[in-house]
């Protein structure tokens, strides 16, 4: 679905990105994880078109997307959600997502004047597919609640709505659980399951709650000061020594091997 190949960023000399490759399978959910200031979300906006590289090539299926802005990357099936959500507060959720289809109709005044039947129509089709989308998350009583009176994890579920009124073919999820309770970050996972196995949904998801990358990803790529440092499982991940140093330091690589090493011994 998408390949990456010795992608940077510098920023005032600094490498931010610093010559990454990487692949996303489709109909996978990869997770991206490392520590802060590893250059995730920085890798994240680059390949969605927020920043312009330093140097590198992103291709999605098998299409140079180098450097494209992110709106022809929304024409092409390339989505993402934000850390912090973007919500219309002022809109319902039943508005929000009847906000995302490009090109719609109605949008011109002319057409309005000119072909009302034929926006009407429209409107009517895009009104269910939100109600369908709605009905999928769960969030039936709150289709016509404001988007700006939600918590923090039911906007996480509309930003997830919103991918679902395209034609998406990857997303890329910035910490879907920052902010979010354990219970709400459950259903959130269940629906990218859902998603995933039943449309094909292929997703890519920044995240620093380990429990939730080993329950929804496979594979796990690590990032730190800029660069791949390993990829694998989530259990291979968690047990790789590099990997743990660059999280906790030299000392408790050690601390956390002895007391694997415990647990082990205890077990047999």
């Amino acid at each position: 679905m998408l390949s990456v190949y010795n992608l940077c960023k510098t920023f005032d000399g600094i490498r931010a990105v610093d010559n990454v490759s990487l692949k996303i399978q489709t109909g996978t959910i990869t997770g991206l994880i490392g520590p802060n200031g590893a250059g995730k979300t920085t890798l994240f906006n680059v390949i969605a078109g927020h920043y312009q590289p330093s140097a590198g090539q992103v291709f999605l299926d098998g299409e140079d997307i180098t450097g494209s802005a992110p709106h022809d990357l929304f024409q092409k099936g390339m989505l993402r959600t934000f850390q912090l959500a973007h919500e219309f507060a002022s809109l319902t959720v039943r508005e929000n997502l009847m906000m995302v289809p490009p090109k719609q109709s109605g949008e011109s005044l002319i057409k309005v004047w000119l072909s009302p039947s034929k926006v009407r129509a429209e409107e009517a089709l895009i009104r269910q597919r939100a109600n369908d989308v709605i009905a999928f998350l769960e969030i039936t009583h709150l289709a016509d609640e404001y988007a700006g009176n939600l918590s923090g994890g039911q906007k996480k579920l509309l930003e997830l709505g919103r991918t679902m009124m395209t034609d998406a073919k990857i997303v890329f999820l910035d910490e879907v659980g920052a902010g979010v309770n354990r219970s709400l970050l459950g259903r959130i996972g269940d629906m990218i399951l859902r998603l995933n196995k039943e449309r094909n949904y292929t997703f890519c998801m920044i995240e620093h709650d380990m429990k939730f990358i080993a329950r929804m990803c496979n594979p796990v790529i690590v990032m730190a000061e800029g660069q791949v440092l390993a990829e694998g499982s989530a259990k291979e991940i968690q047990a790789n020594d590099d990997v743990i140093e660059a999280y906790l330091g030299t000392g408790q690589k050690n601390i956390v091997r002895s007391k694997h090493q415990q647990n082990v011994q205890h077990k047999s």
